[in-house]
């Protein structure tokens, strides 16, 4: 009877899941997929470790499935896949894990109390990774638990990259930057230093620039300093989160404007970055066909986000004394070819160019022949990340 390691990854409206066999050592997943679109029309799509499709489902606008819900379709299903097999692990990307957790730790009830406290701090992704919790210990009971962080990679940073300039008191409660996507920076880092080992432990900028966008200053494989700060909302323009804004905008918009508290957190979070600049739409595919046939708005969206990433590696470049390696990862940079074009045009200052045909063909890696920085593409695993720490966790338990 085979073992199984579930992994699971929660979104605001997605579940990743991944299940790998324990005999084995962690590499590809026996299984993978994700339920998409939850809470509005529900696709499930599951695969095999060589990627082939096994099944997909779409369900009706109005079948209203939630979190739970997600995670009931995901076990379903793997349990007729796994024949016979089991799981006796389940694993979990939490995004938020305030000043406390800098390690993957083992659910228990007190612990899940501090997570469901650190929800105002992450209100996008926080209460859906604790719906995916929730949901898989009501399947699993007496199944062992552990939650991952994606903040837990930053705390590495110095104290003048976490703090804010404001009274110590400020940061001892807890208010500091606490950077996110840190399984993503951590995989990238692992790998990186599995191919080179110079290189790993070399100065990396990488740039995880997907609906949620963020970049890392890495040294040694250690985080150094990333745009994302308090909260997953700081830093560069996202699908539809603003990043960083003058902190004196929202008191402008709370005083002069008349909004509320509530629709400034709902502009900020939900109608803004590309979307909101665009008015189009978050997937910056539709965004370039718009721009492509005219639409200035569009076109000034991608613009903008190129601007912001592009100065965001300057910056990062100059807290590690320079730059060994620029990496792209994530749905926006693996695949947007013309942004990672934009983004890198005018850092030649830095050694930083691309070659347009490798660009164009996503290669792995798309600098010229012997340029003075490596420009990389490379695809993140944060599932296999929660699934490594799981089972070194439990192995030492």
């Amino acid at each position: 009877m085979a073992e199984h390691l579930l992994v699971l990854n929660a979104g605001s409206s997605s579940l990743k899941f991944a299940a790998y066999t324990l005999a084995n050592e962690v590499s590809a997943a026996r299984f993978a997929g994700q339920v998409e679109g939850i809470g509005a029309a529900t696709h499930f799509i599951a695969r095999d470790a060589q990627g082939t499709r096994l099944a997909e489902r779409q369900f009706e606008a109005n079948a209203a499935i939630d979190h739970a819900g997600a995670v009931g379709l995901v076990i379903e299903w793997l349990e007729r896949a796994m024949d016979g097999g089991i799981v006796t692990a389940v694993g979990h990307r939490v995004v938020h894990g305030g000043a406390h957790f800098a390690a993957p730790v083992r659910l228990d009830d007190s612990i899940l109390a501090e997570l469901r406290a650190l929800v105002p701090l992450a209100p996008l992704h926080q209460p859906h990774n604790l719906a995916g919790i929730d949901a898989a210990m009501r399947h699993f009971p007496g199944v062992p638990q552990v939650v991952c962080f994606d903040t837990a990679f930053h705390r590495t940073q110095p104290w003048e990259a976490e703090t804010f300039a404001l009274p110590p008191r400020f940061f001892a409660a807890g208010i500091r930057r606490y950077g996110f996507h840190g399984l993503s920076y951590e995989y990238i880092a692992r790998s990186i230093a599995a191919e080179d080992a110079a290189l790993g432990a070399g100065r990396l900028v990488v740039a995880h620039l997907g609906n949620g966008a963020s970049l890392c200053a890495i040294a040694n494989g250690n985080s150094m300093a990333t745009t994302m700060g308090f909260t997953a909302l700081d830093g560069v323009p996202m699908g539809t989160r603003s990043g960083s804004i003058d902190p004196g905008l929202v008191l402008h918009m709370l005083d002069t404007l008349g909004m509320s508290a509530a629709e400034v957190a709902h502009l900020l979070y939900h109608d803004s970055g590309l979307k909101g600049m665009s008015g189009i739409s978050q997937d910056v595919r539709a965004i370039k066909a718009a721009a492509d046939a005219g639409n200035a708005a569009a076109g000034q969206a991608l613009a903008h986000f190129a601007y912001r990433v592009r100065r965001e590696i300057g910056a990062l470049a100059a807290v590690l004394g320079g730059i060994d390696a620029l990496v792209f990862t994530a749905g926006i940079g693996e695949n947007a070819c013309t942004l990672r074009a934009a983004i890198t045009d005018g850092l030649a200052f830095l050694g930083i160019a691309i070659d347009p045909a490798r660009n164009e063909a996503n290669a792995n890696e798309i600098s010229p022949p012997g340029a003075p920085v490596r420009v990389l593409v490379r695809p993140t695993d944060e599932e296999r990340m929660v699934a490594l720490h799981t089972r070194t966790l439990l192995a030492a338990n």
